[in-house]
């Protein structure tokens, strides 16, 4: 075995570098993992490299396998697909989700990953961090059959959304987004586009996901009477500000926020692992495959960032490689 790896840090905000780590042996009850796919989600992991994460954030934003602490040096990431080197014979050799950082090789606990189904392929895989917070949103949300929807902003997490939405029966849904690129997401997802102004209105839900102080307020003049916005937007230290003077009480509309890091309290019987494992299985729709914008190889992470994270490269979710890496 070979006892080292190589991970990708953020020194300082703004500044990747690649690192040589040391990896334990396997204990019993543990897995080694050879990356083969990992993700940059555009939203919360740029956020994380600009240095945006707020103080009294730090412990609540910890990824599970996160090693330093904000703004830096930290090792952050959460979208990891690999093959299982060593560990439990029932798992050796299975391609695996786990919620790990960008790295070669990683060793943790076998209760850490889920066997990947056979008929996703590992590229796709990695969303499936991303399609459990949509899964989770959905839980808040409780859309019924018939409703009208809108998903405003149409990034990775809000592109999932309304991937799932659309398998719903008689829904109207619609990705709002002032990208009109973004339209062509929406076609693949089989979804309706609009840009902000032209968006249908009088919905009983809107998801917001646009992070974005104008994307909220859109989202609420969206709403009919008695509508309810779903937000999963994450702002980091930036402060919004709403108009909820004007019809927010004549209307009675309500917001609700949504986060992945605690299980819908609509699904009570439902564990982490249920949740993921569910996502993962809903990742057999290949047209989820328009969510992956973007492909580079592990050794470029530290140049690719930062133009992930200006927006250079515009991207939803941004595939990392691991063919040639060394260990």
């Amino acid at each position: 075995m070979n006892h080292t790896a190589r991970a990708f840090w953020l020194g300082s905000p703004g500044r990747g570098e690649i690192r040589e780590t040391a990896l334990p042996t396997p204990g019993e009850d543990e897995v080694l993992v050879r990356s083969l796919y990992s993700g940059v989600s555009r939203g919360t992991e740029t956020l994380v490299f600009r240095g945006g994460v707020p103080e009294s954030q730090h412990t609540a934003m910890r990824a599970p396998f996160q090693e330093g602490d904000f703004p830096g040096p930290v090792k952050y990431g959460y979208l990891n697909v690999g093959v299982v080197e060593e560990g439990p014979a029932v798992l050796v050799g299975r391609t695996v989700f786990c919620l790990y950082p960008h790295q070669t090789r990683y060793v943790v606990p076998a209760s850490a990953v889920t066997p990947v189904p056979d008929d996703v392929p590992a590229g796709r895989a990695v969303l499936a961090g991303t399609v459990e917070t949509a899964v989770n949103a959905l839980w808040d949300a409780a859309p019924l059959i018939g409703d009208r929807i809108a998903v405003v902003g149409g990034g990775m997490v809000g592109s999932s959304v309304a991937a799932l939405l659309a398998r719903f029966p008689g829904v109207r849904v619609q990705l709002v987004d002032a990208d009109p690129a973004r339209a062509e997401t929406a076609e693949a997802l089989g979804v309706g586009f609009a840009l902000p102004g032209d968006a249908l209105g009088d919905c009983d839900l809107v998801v917001h996901a646009s992070a974005t102080e104008q994307g909220l307020t859109r989202s609420l003049e969206l709403l009919g009477a008695e509508g309810t916005v779903i937000e999963l937007s994450w702002y980091g230290d930036r402060k919004v500000s709403l108009p909820l003077g004007e019809a927010f009480h004549s209307r009675r509309l309500a917001i609700r926020s949504s986060q992945v890091g605690t299980v819908s309290p609509a699904r009570p019987g439902r564990s982490y692992a249920d949740r993921l494992a569910l996502a993962l299985d809903l990742l057999a729709d290949p047209a989820l495959d328009a969510l992956i914008t973007g492909e580079s190889a592990f050794e470029e992470l530290p140049d690719v960032m930062p133009r992930l994270a200006s927006g250079e490269i515009p991207a939803l979710c941004h595939l990392i490689h691991y063919d040639r890496a060394t260990p």
